[in-house]
């Protein structure tokens, strides 16, 4: 992650806004009396909010392990031909 002082974030604000919204990338600010905070863009911190909440649920853990074995062993549920057209056409 790419740490700037406060004052290079102040004046290039609207080109560091940019850069972490596109690149996906925080961005670590220090501030004159040596204080941090990041900038993320909303999406991102969606995204990590979303996959903190998946983590914290153990229920939810346990559904995704039993659908990866059962799909390592080929076990899984298999559509029919018209639930894979209605898939699709969406």
């Amino acid at each position: 992650m790419t740490s700037i002082s406060i004052n290079q974030f102040t004046n290039n604000l609207q080109a560091f806004v940019k850069q972490v919204i596109q690149q996906h990338i925080p961005l670590k600010i220090t501030s004159q009396d040596g204080e941090d905070f990041v900038v993320v863009s909303a999406e991102d911190w969606e995204q990590q909010q979303e996959t903190l909440f998946i983590l914290q649920n153990s229920n939810l853990i346990q559904q995704i392990s039993l659908s990866m074995a059962t799909h390592a062993q080929n076990q899984g549920y298999h559509p029919s031909k018209e639930e894979l057209n209605e898939i699709l056409s969406l």
